[in-house]
């Protein structure tokens, strides 16, 4: 699938602790539930022992994602946090077992979804981000990433002559036939779904619709100018193109946009951002949480001089706790590029370009930018901290941020991705290891590093420093620090502050108060 920077970077706009585990289990919910016609009867779930999701699915948002989806909720629904209560009180029967399944990636999604007379397996993998990939259903290998309307036809065996009529009549995208256990699947992908007439030309024995889950659809005729820092500068051709600019092009490009649409929706961005801002310093409350309502603290500081003079970085960090806040409070935020990281980048533009005087135009030319840099790592390489720790999360961030905040300065093209560069090169072998397996610490820390790493870097940018290594090598190198890292320090809470003496009695006092239903608990 090509990258978008509203599909995979600047998004999705959700509840919950983590994009990984929540956006990303919504959205494989919702394809379950397509493929049983509605609301399952049972599910059951199924984790690799040796994969990161054991040990995370509970506390990250994974449950509350999935049983979201499968009901078709959206990412933002706030009644997301009581899902599996609510599937239950529907009669649904819901099974979570951990397997010895070998899976290779670490956050492998196994589910068997019965309706009626029903059932069906699907396998998906989160990817980061929110960002997802069905990779097998009923035992055939497939690849359902969210971005088209996907049509699938079950039949004893399918003709070669009816399957080519089929492809040029029904003006589909792709289409695939796979063989397994006797039975035969038709896959067609396109801009909607196969039309009854021609489904009836077909013999075969059920059909099923896969609805798309991302916000920007493909097409067979996507194209995207560059898809690497190195190609965009050479696209560019020394013409000094602004990065916002570029992004834009791309990403008109990619989703078939208009520059104006590609710009209206970074702004819708910007002003639910703000709005989470504004509901994070008015006060959060949630139960299952590590750390309370601090920013208001910070804010109260701030406004009476008491804090160290630190100009704009003091109302960039209030605004990164602000955000963190509303996202472990269950509130509404925007994954930029994760949920996990979701406060580094706007907190910063946000941040500096009310210092600036700036207006919300001028944040969304700049988170804009910011996609873009995102985009190159994502086609590259990952967002999922169960992958690449946390250098693929509150690294991007920066790296984003940087580009960001350089363009908000007015600064170049080159100075743009410099600051990018040097932001990414500063926190390669970043590991994630949240305490008591909850994103919040000491994820706020690093999301308030980002955040200044960012601000750093931009003005050595904009002051002429060198990056030494191009960006592309940067991301590259960060990949292969990612496969030597242990399993324990990407984001499995088995490794680092995770299994620190504080962290696990943490971990126990909010397990306790969760099984007591809240509230104070005497229980154990």
């Amino acid at each position: 699938m090509v990258v978008s920077i509203f599909n995979d970077v600047i998004g999705p706009v959700m509840r919950g602790a983590s994009s990984s585990h929540c956006a990303a289990a919504l959205r494989i919910g919702r394809i379950a539930r397509d493929l049983v016609g509605g609301t399952p009867e049972s599910v059951l779930v199924e984790f690799d022992r040796n994969g990161s999701l054991p040990t995370t699915h509970d506390t990250q948002g994974s449950d509350m994602g999935l049983f979201g989806g499968l009901m078709g909720w959206d990412a933002a629904d706030e009644k997301l946090p009581d899902s599996m209560r609510i599937l239950q009180a529907l009669g649904t029967d819901i099974q979570i077992v951990t397997v010895d399944a070998g899976d290779p990636h670490p956050n492998t999604y196994r589910l068997t979804v019965a309706k009626g007379q029903e059932s069906h397996f699907l396998k998906a993998i989160s990817t980061g981000g929110g960002i997802i990939e069905v990779i097998e259903i009923d035992g055939f290998p497939v690849s359902i990433f969210g971005d088209y309307f996907e049509t699938l036809i079950f039949a004893p065996s399918f003709e070669s002559v009816a399957v080519s009529k089929l492809a040029v009549d029904s003006g589909a995208d792709q289409i695939k036939v796979y063989e397994a256990n006797g039975v035969s699947l038709l896959h067609l992908k396109g801009q909607q779904f196969l039309a009854d007439e021609l489904a009836a030309t077909l013999e075969f024995s059920s059909i099923k619709f896969l609805a798309p889950v991302l916000p920007v659809h493909s097409s067979k005729s996507t194209t995207v100018p560059f898809s690497s820092c190195a190609s965009m500068l050479e696209f560019d051709g020394g013409s000094n193109i602004p990065l916002w600019r570029l992004a834009v092009e791309y990403e008109a490009a990619r989703g078939n946009l208009s520059d104006d649409e590609v710009l209206t929706k970074m702004v819708e961005i910007v002003r639910i951002l703000r709005n989470s801002i504004a509901q994070g310093l008015a006060g959060t409350e949630y139960d299952d949480r590590v750390l309370g309502f601090q920013s208001g603290g910070f804010q109260k500081l701030m406004l009476e001089n008491r804090l160290l003079s630190a100009g704009a970085l003091n109302r960039i960090i209030l605004y990164v706790t602000a955000l963190m806040e509303v996202k472990s409070s269950m509130g509404v935020i925007v994954a930029m590029p994760t949920a996990g990281a979701c406060a580094a980048l706007p907190g910063a533009v946000i941040g500096m370009a009310e210092e600036m005087g700036l207006d919300e135009e001028d944040m969304a030319r700049a988170i804009l930018a910011s996609g873009l840099i995102g985009v190159f790592i994502a086609t590259a390489w990952t967002f999922a901290a169960e992958v690449g720790g946390c250098q693929a999360e509150g690294g991007s961030a920066a790296a984003m941020a940087a580009g960001a905040l350089v363009t908000l300065a007015g600064g170049t093209l080159e100075q743009a991705v410099g600051a990018a560069s040097m932001a990414l090169q500063s926190m390669i072998g970043l590991i994630c290891d949240p305490i008591a397996s909850r994103v919040e610490a000491p994820c706020l820390g690093k999301n308030v590093m980002a955040a200044a790493n960012a601000l750093s870097c931009a003005n050595m940018a904009l002051a002429g420093f060198d990056q030494v290594i191009p960006l592309d090598e940067v991301i590259e190198t960060a990949k292969r620090v990612a496969r030597q890292m242990p399993r324990e320090l990407r984001c499995t809470a088995l490794g680092g502050l995770s299994i620190t003496p504080t962290a696990l009695a943490i971990e126990k006092r909010l397990t306790l108060k969760k099984a007591c239903g809240g509230g104070s608990c005497s229980c154990g």
